[in-house]
C-alpha cells in the first residue's frame, strides 16, 4: 500500500482542503477551492513526466532547452458529476490534454455503482490517464471506472483524489494494483451510508449547490 498511495502534503493543499472541509464554506467559495487545489495535485502528479532537450534561440543566445518528451498529451478522465471539479482546475494548468467523461452514480441501497455514460478520446491507447474523482469513498466507483477505462488499453493510468477512506483504498488496490493513488489525505473511516468521516460531505452537492 506504501507504494501505491501517495499523500500529497504540500501546505497549500491541506490549508486549501481544509477550508472545503468547513460546513461553513458557501458553494461559491467551495468551487473557487476545489479549482485552486485540482491545480497544486496536477502539478505533483505531473512531476514524474519525462524530458527531453532541443535547440532553441532565446533573445540572448542558443541553448538545449527541456521540453515535455512524449508527443502523446495526457487524458483527464472526469469521473461525473464531482469530478468535474478537479478538471477544470487542471485544464487550465494542461490546457492541451484530451477529456474523457464516465458517467457512474452509486445505487443508494448497493452502493454499487452504474454506468451510464462513457466517452474518452479514441487514441486513448497511445496515452497516459488521470483519473479524477473528488472521493474514494467505498472504492466501487474508482474500481469500475479504472475496469472500464483498462479496456481501451491506455499506457497508464493515475486515480486522483481529494479524500480516501482506509476502505476503499484497500478495495482499490486489491482489484488495481497496478495503479497509484494520489491523494490529500486518508480520513479516519466509513459511516453507515458509505460517506468519508471526517469527510467534507457530498462534494457534488456542494460544488453545485444541490441537495
Amino acid at each position: 500500500m506504501a507504494n501505491q498511495v501517495i499523500i500529497i502534503q504540500h501546505p497549500l493543499i491541506q490549508h486549501k482542503l481544509t477550508l472545503m472541509r468547513r460546513a461553513e464554506t458557501d458553494t461559491a467559495k467551495f468551487r473557487a477551492l476545489i479549482k485552486e487545489i485540482s491545480l497544486l495535485l496536477a502539478y505533483e502528479v505531473t512531476r514524474d513526466l519525462p524530458l527531453k532537450y532541443e535547440p532553441i534561440k532565446t533573445p540572448i543566445a542558443p541553448m538545449n532547452a527541456p521540453v515535455l518528451a512524449s508527443d502523446k498529451k495526457l487524458v483527464i478522465v472526469s469521473i461525473q458529476r464531482a469530478g468535474q471539479g478537479l478538471l477544470d482546475g487542471m485544464l487550465e494548468l494542461m490546457p492541451s490534454a484530451r477529456v474523457g467523461h464516465i458517467g457512474l452514480y452509486r445505487d443508494p441501497k448497493t452502493l454499487i455503482p452504474i454506468e451510464y455514460y462513457f466517452k474518452v478520446p479514441y487514441d486513448v491507447d497511445q496515452r497516459d490517464v488521470l483519473v479524477v474523482d473528488p472521493m474514494l469513498a467505498t472504492g466501487n466507483t474508482a474500481v469500475a471506472a479504472v475496469e472500464r477505462l483498462k479496456t481501451t488499453n491506455p499506457l497508464s493510468i493515475k486515480f486522483i483524489c481529494l479524500l480516501a477512506a482506509p476502505e476503499g483504498i484497500e478495495h482499490f488496490i486489491n482489484i488495481h494494483p497496478d495503479v497509484p493513488i494520489y491523494t490529500a489525505s486518508i480520513d479516519n473511516h466509513l459511516d453507515e451510508h458509505g460517506y468519508v468521516v471526517p469527510g467534507l460531505g457530498d462534494v457534488g452537492d456542494r460544488l453545485f449547490g444541490t441537495k
